[in-house]
């Protein structure tokens, strides 16, 4: 088994880490529209972990938009190299996240994180930061609104309440994707807007309320974590 390792020069402590962050960020595009939904491919990403052997498991997974079909998929595992720290999380999860969209021989066109892009506390979540690495358009769609919040949400599927950070800037929207069910947070990552990043939600969300990418990616990476440590 392959074990993917970070960069030489990835850094190692929150100081650097945050460094980097502040750099890349300047390089965030959220002017381009983005794919219009149910066009070309799109691709879910997650990782799993195992604390224990220090092993992180990714998978991408590359649908075709108008069908939800699945056109290709690949996974990678990878070795932890950063500590556990909110905000920093794609320290931990990018370089082994990079291989496995490396290993597709398909798309992966936009790119679906379970995360955050602008709905960070430094403006520069996994989704960002992935996009920014790999010059794709990425959104973020989490479970949790993290550290931001929201006013009244309708019940309604595509109803919508504004992610507001302290300054009232919206850095994402509570998106509704199936009635009377819990919103999930969707922000936009690169090269796509915000209103897209959520006509791109609904779309993929037909069923469920976590988009088809990441309930995908999320079964793929399990099931690869669980295959590499049993060898």
């Amino acid at each position: 088994m392959k074990i993917v390792e970070a960069p030489a020069d990835w850094p190692r402590s929150e100081e650097a880490a945050r460094a980097v962050q502040d750099e890349l960020r300047t390089r965030v595009v959220l002017g381009e529209p983005g794919p219009p939904p149910g066009t070309g491919l799109v691709t879910g990403v997650d990782v799993a972990y195992d604390d224990e052997r220090d092993l992180v498991a990714a998978a991408a997974v590359v649908l075709d938009a108008a069908t939800l079909t699945v056109v290709d998929e690949a996974t990678a595992i990878g070795r932890v190299s950063f500590p556990y720290v909110p905000g920093l999380l794609a320290f931990r999860e990018i370089p082994t996240v990079l291989a496995a969209l490396d290993a597709l021989t398909a798309g992966p066109g936009l790119v679906v994180c379970d995360g955050y892009g602008r709905a960070h506390p430094r403006r520069f979540g996994l989704a960002s930061h992935l996009g920014v690495l790999t010059d794709l358009p990425t959104i973020g769609v989490a479970k949790n609104p993290f550290v931001f919040t929201y006013g009244e949400l309708g019940d309604r599927r595509g109803d919508f309440a504004p992610l507001l950070a302290d300054d009232a800037e919206e850095v994402g929207r509570a998106l509704r994707t199936r009635n009377g069910v819990k919103p999930v947070f969707v922000s936009a990552g690169h090269r796509i807007t915000l209103a897209n990043a959520c006509a791109h939600t609904l779309h993929l969300a037909p069923d469920y309320r976590i988009p088809e990418t990441t309930r995908r990616a999320d079964a793929l990476c399990r099931r690869a974590l669980r295959e590499a440590t049993a060898a």
